[in-house]
């Protein structure tokens, strides 16, 4: 018997992106144009959104001592407390805070970050003032539908919480049962508080165009552990989208969103993708791509030249895992579950 359509869940659309950096020269333009400029002309999609998850990829915070651990580090990303204005004014719901960033200036900083998104009433999880509290999920509720996130870093292993320090939740990316075990136990008790999880991961090297064979057995066996949305970024590229039937979706890097950086010339780093995923209950329905360009420390929707080199390339990269991109009505790049 069919289910009658006045039964079924009604759809639930979380809008998902790779690094937001706040710091450094976009921290500048924050205090010369606003706290809400950076978000160009996305801003519709956004708050259209049921809820806009993020990378926070810096700290937010007044301290200027860098966390030192003995490794050279070039970058230090640092936002003033203003940053969590721009936040809520993209209707940011939720910020991983696990990635190679939220140290940059020490320990404090990480805690003043923490405090800056809690004051805001944005949700987070990846790092914080002990292991226990850097492990733990988070959870949103979203048109009647509960979404939990856990969040996980590859690196650096010195910035790992521990019982009795702050830090982020760090993880090594392995299917062996040794190293998973932490990995499983998280989306289990995500699980056990939700009716989605979605695993966010800051993995692997910068400027690479695909996820390495490991990876990819890695991203498999998050989904056949319970996750629903597998959530990958750290390449500064967007990586392939891949569906895993009756389990979920794989955005192995969602790339870059809101920063200063330079750009590849060949690899195109200031193109990347505004992820709109629909869920109708635990289920993933629809993905699709909206096609950005960070130009001046803002992101607008790409268009033109732009827009079709970033369609040629994900079309690309999507094709080589198996999964098909059509062309939406509303300029976006649909995925084919």
């Amino acid at each position: 018997m069919s289910e009658s359509p006045s039964l079924r869940p009604a759809p639930v659309t979380l809008a998902l992106t790779g690094d937001v950096m706040l710091g450094r020269l976009v921290n500048k333009m924050l205090a010369e144009r606003g706290p809400g400029h950076v978000w160009g002309d996305v801003v519709p999609l956004l708050l259209n959104a049921d809820a806009f998850l993020i990378n926070l990829e810096c700290a937010i915070t007044t301290r200027e001592v860098r966390w030192h651990d003995g490794h050279y580090k070039p970058f230090h990303f640092r936002a003033d407390p203003r940053a969590a204005e721009t936040l809520r004014l993209g209707g940011v719901a939720f910020a991983s805070l696990a990635n190679n960033h939220i140290g940059d200036f020490g320990p404090e900083g990480l805690l003043d970050t923490v405090r800056a998104l809690d004051r805001a009433g944005i949700a987070h999880a990846g790092a914080g003032r002990d292991l226990q509290t850097a492990r733990a999920h988070a959870v949103l509720t979203v048109g009647g539908l509960r979404v939990a996130i856990v969040a996980f870093a590859d690196y650096p292993r010195a910035w790992a919480a521990t019982g009795t320090t702050p830090g982020l939740n760090f993880v090594t990316v392995s299917v062996s049962d040794a190293a998973f075990r932490p990995v499983a136990a998280a989306i289990a008790a995500a699980r056990e508080s939700a009716d989605v999880v979605i695993f966010s991961i800051h993995w692997g090297p910068n400027m690479r165009e695909r996820p390495p064979e490991p990876f990819q057995r890695f991203a498999h066996r998050i989904l056949a552990s319970g996750a629903t949305i597998f959530w990958g970024h750290s390449a500064h590229v967007v990586q392939a989208v891949e569906s895993v039937r009756d389990r979920g979706v794989i955005l192995y890097d969602t790339g870059d969103f809101v920063d200063d950086y330079a750009v590849d010339p060949r690899l195109r780093n200031d193109l990347g993708a505004l992820f709109l995923v629909r869920l109708r209950g635990p289920t993933v329905e629809h993905v699709k791509l909206v096609p950005t360009h960070i130009r001046r420390m803002q992101v607008n929707r790409a268009a033109g030249d732009d827009r079709r080199w970033f369609t040629r390339r994900i079309e690309m990269l999507c094709r080589e895992v198996g999964t098909s991109i059509t062309s939406e009505q509303d300029d976006a790049l649909g995925v084919v579950l």
